[in-house]
């Protein structure tokens, strides 16, 4: 059985994830009207992952007694001076997450909830992961700076660029 606080701090959680696949959704568009088919695509698919993130969150408090809560969301950015600034923002985003995550795992700690506290530990290996592919496409495009063909090239490499390959290029793995 999840405490209240647990309970409460796990519903934050669910919509900061709710948000997090908001977010990559309007970059989504962004970039699709903006003709990088590579970058929507990446986008699309991160938003994706981001829901099935906050589904597990809501089977995971519901399973365990808790009431899972949908709850209205912050309406994200919609427009993006660059490509560059738009990856910041989402690195930033990440980074937001990651504390987040962070704060919910010592909550575990403090209600001595360890079911929870383990059932969490895919999450921050998974946003470790995330922090990592956020870093690598910022880093990717800051060489590029105001190359056109570089961002071509990005726009068609980013792709392939997964999850995983971020962690090994970064040592994460």
């Amino acid at each position: 059985m999840l405490s209240k606080k647990l309970e409460e701090a796990l519903n934050k959680q669910i919509r900061i994830e709710a948000e997090s696949s908001q977010v990559y959704l309007s970059m989504a568009c962004w970039a699709e009207v903006k003709g990088l088919e590579g970058v929507a695509k990446f986008m699309y698919g991160h938003s994706d992952e981001e829901r099935m993130h906050m589904l597990k969150l809501v089977k995971y408090v519901n399973e365990r007694g808790g009431h899972a809560k949908i709850s209205d969301l912050k309406e994200p950015d919609t427009e993006f001076e660059s490509f560059q600034q738009m990856f910041e923002q989402l690195y930033e985003h990440e980074i937001f997450v990651s504390q987040s995550i962070n704060e919910l795992v010592h909550i575990t700690l403090e209600e001595k909830d360890y079911a929870t506290h383990n059932f969490l530990q895919w999450y921050v290996a998974e946003q470790l992961e995330e922090e990592a592919l956020a870093r690598t496409v910022l880093d990717k495009l800051n060489l590029i700076g105001d190359d056109k063909g570089g961002l071509y090239l990005f726009d068609r490499d980013i792709q392939q660029l997964s999850v995983e390959s971020a962690a090994s290029e970064t040592g994460m793995e």
